[in-house]
């Protein structure tokens, strides 16, 4: 999540210079700084318009080929409110969901600029290190098929959280981690991978071949532009008998529909693909691995309300100071967004609950959970 829906802080009395005011008003100015010098960039780059981000439309089906195409989506940048438009199209046949048209190398650069990296790491940072007990339940789910494994690749993975948590479940694995962002050698520094290798899963798998008894991919499909290679590039990563483990956010699930663009999951424009499970067990099939479970409740991610909420709350507040903004806003706008956000405070916190306490325990019934969880073995 982008840190744009957080209030601001209002500065109140401090004892001393090292109190908790100064040291907001010191973060407020460093990244008033930061700021301001990222704005001649991004407004060169506004300049030149937001049409040549994008790839040439698509008229069939990136997954099945058919050209029985549906709109299934339009929205905006719901999360750092950059400028442009998104689409999302469904496949009639196969009930693939993908970006259309699709985000260009060029675009993709621009809107996950500032979102993992830049101003948004330290707190992106933050939030995923928050997760811990989210990552071992992930870790957990290898235990039935896998004892002790020796090494474990996680694809995709940021500063490296996962990995550190996992250590938990699996004292003796050796954890390496690989990422396209810097994050990846941020968590080697920390300690957090025995080994983080910068760059493309598919341009790396080379001198990965046949080294790994799992291999993980934890919301990692939907962002990439070719699924299928980088399930090409898991099976050759892992050794006969190795495991995959995927997570990805579910197109069938109900809330996906009931809550249209407000469904978080969507996060529109960095995710690219969404695979229906029934596509992704015949190509894993297909590929030589055999699914060894299939999971719905367990991956589901109780934020479906809260997130939704969450989203609108940020559509309808005044923007926070942002780079790609023309100007910054003034002291009524920083003061209406404020208000804004705090009188949502007590819907937040009621769809929270209700996410956790209703939704939560049906999430692996009636099509509820946001995403699933699929563990082959390559045969």
């Amino acid at each position: 999540m982008s840190s744009s829906v957080e209030p601001p802080i209002t500065p109140g009395p401090a004892s001393d210079a090292h109190g908790p005011a100064n040291q907001a008003l010191k973060k407020g100015a460093a990244r008033a700084a930061a700021v301001a010098a990222l704005r001649p960039r991004y407004a060169d780059d506004l300049a030149r318009g937001t049409e040549r981000l994008f790839e040439p439309r698509r008229t069939d089906c990136p997954w099945c080929g058919s050209d029985r195409l549906e709109e299934r989506l339009r929205t905006t940048d719901l999360f750092q409110h950059k400028p442009g438009g998104f689409g999302l199209d469904r496949c009639r046949d196969c009930g693939h969901v993908f970006q259309n048209p699709r985000l260009s190398g060029e675009g993709l650069e621009f809107y996950y600029r500032d979102f993992y990296d830049g101003l948004g790491e330290k707190d992106m940072g933050g939030l995923f290190a928050g997760r811990r007990k989210t990552y071992v339940r992930r870790a957990e789910s290898l235990r039935p098929f896998a004892k002790a494994p020796e090494n474990w690749l996680d694809v995709g993975t940021g500063h490296g959280h996962f990995c550190e948590a996992a250590r938990a479940v699996f004292p003796g694995t050796l954890f390496d981690g690989l990422d396209l962002s810097a994050g990846v050698e941020l968590a080697e520094r920390a300690g957090r991978v025995a080994r983080g290798i910068r760059g493309g899963f598919v341009e790396r798998v080379a001198e990965l071949a046949d080294g790994y008894d799992v291999v993980s991919m934890f919301h990692y499909l939907e962002h990439s532009t070719d699924p299928r290679g980088e399930l090409r590039a898991a099976r050759r990563a892992l050794r006969p008998g190795g495991h995959l483990l995927i997570d990805v956010p579910d197109p069938e699930s109900r809330f996906a529909r009931l809550l249209g663009r407000w469904w978080l999951p969507w996060l529109q424009p960095q995710h690219l693909h969404f695979v229906p499970v029934a596509n992704l067990r015949r190509e894993l099939s297909g590929l030589g691995f055999t699914v060894v479970a299939e999971e719905h409740a367990g991956p589901h991610d109780p934020v479906d309300l809260l997130g939704a909420v969450w989203l609108l709350l940020n559509a309808v507040a005044p923007r926070e100071e942002q780079p790609w903004l023309s100007s910054p806003p003034g002291r009524f706008r920083r003061a209406l967004r404020t208000a804004t956000v705090l009188a949502g405070v007590p819907v937040l916190l009621a769809t929270a609950a209700l996410d956790h306490l209703v939704i939560r325990p049906l999430a692996g019934r009636r099509h509820l959970s946001n995403a699933y969880r699929v563990v082959a073995r390559r045969d």
